[in-house]
């Protein structure tokens, strides 16, 4: 019961990658960086195991960004001539790259790291991926001139990598949303449409993040334009409810998003947000057990996952591991609490 997961993404080391930093640039090239994506990823391995936490992930170490890891490994993108593009309704600004002729995979995207992963903890492990919606969000559409259009086609693609990373021995696969709380007419329709065709045929635990964001200024601005209450997921949550996916994955502790809409998501395992990616104080055990035990009055208990807000890329490596130790202490406290 409650067990314990990270949302996706966790700060890179110094010796890999620029610290504190949403588009970090790596510090080697070559074989060498590759090597030190993979040192980079053990020692996180290793830093949530000892942190008691339950399913593991491989922090996103050997990616840049949670998007362009992806795209990277995709035919018909132009890295090369990158445009500048509003993301997320022009929250903020980014240097995207350019969909110029139809998408296809080059070949395995994430094996190596999935396998590696894989190899190095006999635990649950969860591979994350970017959502459809949120690719056609995050490039420059010079080719299809359909925002649904591209993102059917991109989810192909996902599928592809998603089949073959069950294949690796994933346990969970996750596709990170987090457009879904911006374009929420599209996200409830087109959006779910293309989730589900990134998830087709999967057999393994399948889930989505669907957060307020990353702990970066941009972000925490915009949060506080959207007034007492978050009422964003109230739009998707019920076509989340009635699609395949197996888990939802949200923002609670220190979020303004009413509890009650977690009840809409009936009949899924819902990752809740115990830790806070946007502050750097560290939660006690006790705030992660309240933040679980406010959860349980519209989640049951063998379908609450204690979980990150978001990734926790941006902040700093000795807050992050501290962050993973309160996630696993305050659900084994929330446990004890119930007597379980």
């Amino acid at each position: 019961m409650f067990d314990t997961a990270i949302a996706g993404s966790l700060p890179k080391p110094a010796w890999l990658a620029e610290t504190e930093k949403l588009w970090p640039q790596w510090k080697a090239s070559g074989a060498e960086l590759a090597q030190a994506k993979l040192d980079a990823t053990l020692l996180w391995i290793k830093a949530q195991e000892d942190a008691g936490v339950d399913v593991i992930g491989d922090g996103e170490q050997s990616r840049q960004h949670f998007v362009h890891g992806f795209l990277e490994q995709v035919e018909g993108i132009d890295f090369a001539h990158k445009v500048e593009m509003g993301i997320r309704n022009d929250r903020y600004k980014a240097m995207v790259p350019q969909v110029v002729a139809p998408l296809r995979l080059r070949g395995r995207v994430h094996a190596t790291e999935a396998r590696f992963l894989r190899a190095h903890t006999k635990r649950r492990i969860k591979f994350t991926l970017p959502g459809p919606m949120t690719i056609v969000d995050t490039v420059a559409d010079r080719h299809y001139g359909d925002r649904m259009k591209m993102a059917m086609a991109f989810a192909e693609l996902l599928n592809a990598e998603a089949l073959a990373l069950q294949a690796d021995g994933v346990d969970v696969i996750q596709f990170d949303e987090p457009a879904f709380n911006v374009y929420l007419d599209e996200a409830a329709t087109w959006g779910v449409q293309a989730l589900e065709r990134a998830a087709q045929g999967l057999t393994c635990k399948t889930a989505v993040h669907i957060c307020y964001g990353y702990g970066i200024q941009a972000n925490i601005d915009w949060k506080n334009t959207l007034g007492q209450e978050w009422r964003q997921y109230e739009k998707v949550f019920p076509a989340l409810a009635a699609s395949r996916i197996d888990q939802v994955s949200l923002e609670c502790i220190h979020s303004r998003v009413p509890a009650e809409l977690m009840a809409l998501l009936k009949g899924k395992d819902v990752m809740v947000g115990v830790i806070d990616v946007a502050n750097e104080a560290v939660e006690t055990p006790e705030d992660v057990a309240d933040t679980i035990g406010r959860a349980l009055q519209y989640v049951p208990r063998e379908r609450l996952i204690a979980c990150t807000n978001c990734g926790l890329a941006p902040m700093s490596r000795a807050v992050a591991e501290a962050k993973l130790r309160a996630l696993a202490a305050g659900a084994a406290l929330a446990r004890q609490r119930l007597g379980v």
